[in-house]
């Protein structure tokens, strides 16, 4: 099978996490990273001794070595950097945000089918062991119907200078809640304030409004005392946490939740049954997420395999960004999710 040889553009907060997970999967060799940086190449030198460092990306587009490049710069050059990418015939794998509107996602979708090059995005929680039993979990039936979705990402920093918290913490929650739910929503609902930098929302409250009373709720803030990380799913027949933070016992299982009596002749004897069961947490067999990512990329170009994080899977998100960040401007009003039809 061919080995894949692979470009990092971009070596900042997320690009070096990259290049580790690559320059240690069988089948791929961690080629080039990039990045206007000379320091931060300088230290990828120090780590990775045959690496070759650039800091001018089009040199990777040249190059007929490059099989694949991976986009770890800013939100906002995702796009022209990943189309360029296309245009050279390498297949590309982008992180979160993937681009910064729902036109330019398209476009690369139709780029990449264009060229027949693998287009992924770096949703790393769908490639996590947790999130992947809570869709098991799910999908056994064990917590019935589910009824509401509430997810917290708070922490201290960092604060962005180009995005606002939505656009920052919140794809890894929309990513993971589209992926247990397997449906998108019909609107989404945003209010939120910026505090120390004008126009860059620090902290913010989204609701997702789906079908059938189902409904999420994501808090997303860079002014929180705590770094949290927790999401609640609430069933109608048991209740889940999944607490990303915990070290060990990341999710558990709640035998909770309200029952109502089949029949009553009066009012007076109309009462709700509230059950109270045992707490377990299912057993989970943890490895890397970044590490399981990148290992699928790698598959997906040998095999012409179509990514579990797609760039349709990219435009979901993107597309529910777009109309929280409209709701933000416009004093959260509701805003209906409106998926462009890719041919």
């Amino acid at each position: 099978m061919k080995l894949i040889n692979i470009a990092v553009i971009g070596c900042g907060y997320w690009g070096p996490n990259l290049i580790r997970n690559f320059s240690t999967i069988s089948g791929c060799k961690m080629k080039v990273c990039c990045d206007i940086n000379k320091k931060r190449l300088k230290r990828m030198k120090q780590l990775y001794n045959e690496i070759e460092t650039i800091t001018d990306y089009y040199e990777i587009l040249e190059s007929n070595e490059i099989d694949a490049v991976a986009i770890a710069t800013p939100v906002q050059s995702h796009a022209e950097i990943a189309r360029n990418c296309l245009r050279a015939n390498k297949h590309i794998l982008v992180e979160k945000p993937v681009t910064a509107s729902v036109a330019e996602c398209e476009e690369l979708i139709t780029l990449a089918k264009e060229r027949n090059k693998i287009f992924m995005v770096g949703h790393t929680f769908e490639y996590t062991a947790s999130v992947i039993k809570m869709l098991e979990i799910i999908e056994s039936g064990e917590l019935g119907e589910i009824l509401y979705i509430s997810s917290e990402r708070l922490n201290l920093g960092l604060f962005q200078d180009d995005i606002n918290v939505v656009w920052d913490l919140a794809p890894h929650d929309i990513s993971i809640i589209l992926y247990l739910l397997k449906k998108m929503p019909l609107s989404v609902n945003a209010q939120g304030k910026a505090h120390y930098k004008k126009n860059i929302e620090d902290v913010a409250w989204i609701s997702l409004n789906f079908e059938d009373r189902l409904i999420a709720f994501l808090h997303n803030s860079w002014l929180n005392p705590n770094k949290i990380r927790k999401m609640t799913l609430v069933g109608s027949k048991k209740m889940l946490i999944y607490d990303d933070i915990e070290p060990n016992e990341k999710i558990k299982i709640f035998d909770k939740g309200i029952e109502v009596p089949p029949y009553y002749d009066t009012f007076a004897e109309f009462h709700f049954t509230y059950r109270y069961g045992d707490i377990y947490s299912p057993r989970i067999e943890e490895y890397e997420p970044l590490t399981k990512e990148c290992h699928h990329f790698v598959e997906c170009i040998q095999n012409d395999r179509q990514p579990i994080s797609d760039g349709y899977d990219g435009l979901k998100v993107v597309s529910i960004l777009e109309a929280a960040n409209e709701s933000l401007k416009n004093s959260g009003k509701s805003i209906p999710i409106i998926l462009p039809e890719i041919n």
